[in-house]
């Protein structure tokens, strides 16, 4: 798309303002309530664990209070925590933590940057797909105040900053694809293609690329399915790029010359990225090892304990530690867990629509006259942060993933395919684990193509620039409506998003379904 400099000066200038304004709601008052929040007792604490030590370590049992008290000494026993997630996103929180010591506001810190930040790549990635400075503050606001990104902008979890990882590593790739047609253009303007095309094996965007998804896999192991799902589309658009140079038979012949140089940018450099993250683990591995040998595991990691390696060993040692651990891991996550329950599960069928949120915190049956409560009401208060979508964003980008199969496969504009690959690789893979303990903010990985396809769907509501001007209006009417009602949704539930003082009766009219209770 063809964008002049007035509008890149104002796409940038409106970045600007949307990131002030995302990080100034995730700030405001970040560090209430002055408590853990669901899964953030093990994030939290690992955090600062790695932060003192280089790697996890168990805590004592009354230690969420003793932190809260602002008393750090002695909370962390001698031994090594069994971990079950990858440690970038715990490095992050850590950040915060340095910075800000370990109080709710140090461990949460992070996430309220990443999250405005996320705002920031949304808007940038949505006006390089429609070339409309317009649209992408569209896609900024429905970004910005969607509810389920918000919370998580507040807490100390791992999925936003997966989700920040993947939405960087597709614009990156979006990007790619811009610049491959660039250059081959380059190279065959004074002379026409070989019956192969010409190699480019520097690609500079997928480099970057390669680098998100590292980061990305180095927060959540799901990413796995995104990388593999978009490694096939973007063998698609190598093969599209060399067919529009006249390349004869490109999907087989890019396979040659694109997908398998490709293996080294979004496989091989993930993976050393995604082993370079567990540094610290590897380096400590022998704490892992004299603790492990002496659990169900202890077969293997009995070995390791003989003897303590030491410089290039203790690293070559540790790898090898590292991959019984991953096989640990993978058995926790696949065997264990399938027994469990938990009252804020869900059947991710239903994410999409919102189907079961998930309470962070609750203060219930507050007394008339208590923190505020109105006592002329009679009425109980209580205070809660859900982890909900706003239902307009939520609801109009399903109705617009659905407008998306439809526009790829009918209209063949690729960025559709980019809305569709990318629901299919975060969501359907969630389907195979419906009868365990997961939760519906995991879905915030699904957002970003959500809001991509919102979007494009704003974009052809609101008619091409060449339509007449009632065609026009028409259009900047719906699509404006669908902005407003956006922001409308973001007040009128932003008391159960940032524990808010509010009624009961005012709480139940939130309340839309009996699951959301």
């Amino acid at each position: 798309m063809k964008t002049t400099r007035t509008d890149r000066l104002l796409g940038w200038i409106s970045c600007a303002v949307m990131f002030a304004i995302a990080l100034g709601l995730r700030l405001w008052k970040l560090g209430r309530p002055d408590a853990f929040g669901f899964d953030e007792t093990y994030y939290a604490k690992n955090a600062w664990a790695l932060l003192q030590h280089g790697y996890a370590r168990g805590y004592v049992d009354d230690a969420n209070q003793m932190i809260l008290d602002g008393k750090l000494q002695g909370i962390f026993k001698d031994t090594p925590e069994m971990i079950v997630h990858p440690e970038v996103g715990k490095w992050i929180i850590a950040i915060g933590e340095h910075f800000f010591g370990m109080t709710p506001f140090g461990w949460r810190v992070a996430s309220a940057v990443v999250g405005a930040l996320m705002v920031v790549v949304m808007m940038r990635l949505a006006m390089r797909l429609t070339g409309s400075a317009v649209l992408g503050v569209a896609a900024g606001v429905l970004m910005c105040f969607d509810g389920l990104q918000f919370v998580l902008s507040r807490l100390a979890l791992l999925d936003l900053f997966q989700a920040f990882f993947i939405l960087c590593a597709v614009a990156a790739l979006a990007a790619d694809r811009a610049w491959l047609r660039n250059r081959l253009d380059s190279l065959t303007a004074a002379n026409p293609p070989s019956v192969w095309g010409p190699l480019v094996l520097w690609r500079p965007w997928r480099l970057l690329a390669g680098l998100w998804w590292g980061l990305a896999l180095g927060t959540k192991w799901s990413t796995l399915y995104v990388l593999a799902a978009f490694g096939i589309l973007l063998w698609l658009w190598d093969a599209g790029a060399r067919r529009r140079i006249g390349v004869k038979a490109p999907v087989l012949r890019s396979m040659l010359t694109d997908a398998l140089p490709a293996l080294g940018y979004v496989v091989v450099f993930p993976v050393f990225i995604y082993v370079l993250t567990w540094s610290g683990w590897i380096w400590n591995a022998h704490a892992y090892e004299v603790a492990l040998s002496h659990t169900q595991y202890g077969p293997y990691w009995g070995e390791y304990t003989k003897h303590k390696a030491e410089g290039f060993s203790r690293i070559t040692q540790g790898l090898r530690s590292l991959w019984h651990y991953h096989h640990d891991v993978y058995s926790f996550h696949t065997k264990f867990l399938n027994t469990a329950t938990h009252t804020y599960q869900s059947n991710p069928w239903g994410w999409l629509i919102l189907n079961r949120p998930v309470g962070v915190d609750a203060q219930l049956n507050i007394s008339p006259g208590a923190q505020g409560c109105d006592a002329a009401t009679g009425s109980t208060c209580l205070r809660q942060v859900l982890l909900l979508g706003n239902p307009v964003v939520w609801w109009f980008g399903t109705a617009a993933a659905l407008w998306s199969v439809v526009a790829w496969i009918g209209k063949r504009d690729w960025r559709y395919g980019i809305v569709v690959v990318g629901i299919a690789a975060t969501w359907l893979p969630w389907l195979r684990y419906a009868d365990r303990p997961i939760f519906s903010y995991y879905s915030i990985t699904i957002l970003p193509f959500l809001v991509l396809g919102a979007t494009l769907l704003l974009g052809e509501i609101l008619g091409p620039p060449d339509a007449t001007a009632k065609r026009r209006a028409i259009g900047a009417t719906i699509a404006g409506s669908v902005l407003v009602l956006t922001l409308v949704a973001f007040i009128f539930f932003w008391p159960i998003w940032t524990d808010e003082l509010i009624s009961n009766a005012d709480w139940a009219k939130r309340m839309f379904f009996k699951r959301w209770i």
